[in-house]
């Protein structure tokens, strides 16, 4: 097991965290349920040559870029518990345009009409592939707020989709993934990885093991640190 990355540190100063989004793709195989992670380079200030999901930093293009299809009612709900509708939204988005940058998976679906003038932007790349993004594949697993003291802070949400939902030819990363493969559950534990991938590997566990990767049922753990202690609790 790793060392606990949730803890403070005082070796930067206090940043505000950033609003972040983080993917996890899920298939079935022959060996089991699998999720898709790749090694940070050696340069990353953050965390580098651990092996992470998909993700990064929401940019304020994600909360007027177009979509397909919306994140289903109970999803944007939980969403919107810490967050504006707005921002919920563009959280969602950010996850599915940082894994396409990261690893050229695409999740969306074709929307002549809505793809018509599209700005040039950040979701320039992902529109030229001729789809929109589609929410309503998204669950919402997991929020983890950085610590102070890092180099970099994020308010991060784990999201996770059924690789069904999944189109593209996987590249082997931009420069910031590497590597990039299909691990068990249990190959992903033993990986170099965060505490925090841990806990996002065993609530899609638990998700599995009630049946279904999106329930609506299932409690949504959040923690952050508070005063130099760790605080947690559920939506």
């Amino acid at each position: 097991m790793p060392p606990d990355d949730s803890l403070p540190d005082k070796k930067h100063p206090y940043r505000r965290p950033r609003d972040a989004a983080t993917l996890l793709i899920v298939r079935q195989s022959r060996k089991g349920a699998e999720v898709l992670l790749g090694e940070r380079s050696s340069s990353h200030v953050f965390f580098p040559n651990h092996y992470v999901f998909p993700g990064g930093g929401v940019d304020r293009a994600d909360g007027f870029a177009r979509a397909a299809t919306p994140l289903r009612d109970h999803v944007a709900a939980s969403l919107e518990q810490a967050a504006s509708p707005h921002r919920a939204r563009a959280i969602a988005m950010a996850a599915i345009r940082e894994t396409f940058e990261e690893t050229g998976l695409i999740i969306g679906q074709p929307a002549p009409a809505l793809l018509k003038g599209a700005p040039r932007n950040e979701w320039s790349a992902f529109y030229d592939t001729g789809v929109a993004p589609a929410l309503d594949g998204l669950a919402f697993v997991l929020r983890a707020v950085t610590p102070p003291g890092r180099p970099r802070r994020f308010d991060a949400r784990f999201l996770a989709i059924d690789a069904e939902r999944v189109t593209g030819d996987m590249t082997d990363g931009t420069g910031e993934l590497m590597k990039i493969h299909w691990f068990t559950l249990e190959e992903a534990a033993k990986l170099k990885i965060r505490s925090v991938t841990i806990r996002a590997i065993h609530e899609v566990e638990s998700r599995l093991a009630r049946g279904r990767l999106d329930d609506p049922d299932h409690p949504i753990p959040w923690f952050k640190t508070v005063h130099g202690g760790r605080v947690e609790g559920a939506y």
